[in-house]
């Protein structure tokens, strides 16, 4: 059993290049550890006081520096996302290597789209489907909020252009979010909590 590794992942504000790099547990719980873009400009930074994490985010997005704390769980735990203040869009990833991976190319190709405005949208409606990851948000926060009937509270969260999936990450069930339209949203704001089906 080789050391337990922890992938982040982020978009460098300077170069505009996917960084991801892999540090183990170890590394991550003696404080300081630095993740950087080859570029030598942007480097995500995590310190740890014993109790939270903070970790230090160059944003990709808005090119700001953003502050996370963060229970050990969050970071050392399944996937986390971390959004940048400004955008509302997710711009870091913590996790297994193929999760964060794939989210990252994700957010890479957002942020070409965006660049190349007008030539066709990376979602069905931007506004519907920030505004939905959003409340997804606020409904994992509250305790209990994203379970699995198979009794797992451990989930993966893949973005399509006009649904959210949501994947149980023990047996594989599989919620879909719609996020293309103002309905979509209103339903989605009447739940106070989701629960995938669980495979049985």
């Amino acid at each position: 059993m080789g050391e337990e590794m922890r992938t982040f992942g982020y978009l460098c504000p300077k170069c505009g290049k996917t960084v991801m790099k892999a540090r183990s547990v170890f590394a991550l719980e003696a404080s300081g550890t630095e993740v950087d873009c080859g570029c030598g400009e942007s480097a995500l930074r995590v310190e740890y006081d014993g109790e939270r994490y903070r970790l230090y985010v160059p944003c990709g997005l808005c090119g700001k520096t953003h502050v996370a704390v963060c229970p050990p769980e969050r970071v050392l735990e399944g996937a986390t996302a971390l959004a940048c203040a400004e955008t509302k869009q997710f711009c870091c990833f913590i996790g297994p290597e193929g999760t964060v991976e794939r989210q990252l190319g994700e957010l890479a190709i957002l942020k070409e789209k965006e660049g190349r405005q007008g030539e066709g949208e990376a979602f069905l409606d931007n506004v519907i489907m920030y505004e939905v990851l959003s409340e997804l948000r606020d409904i994992a926060a509250r305790p209990g909020g994203i379970t699995c009937a198979c009794g797992s509270g451990r989930y993966g969260m893949e973005i399509r252009r006009s649904a959210v999936d949501l994947i149980c990450r023990d047996c594989g069930a599989k919620l879909r979010v719609p996020a293309a339209t103002d309905r979509d949203l209103d339903d989605l704001c009447c739940h106070m909590k989701l629960v995938l089906p669980g495979k049985r």
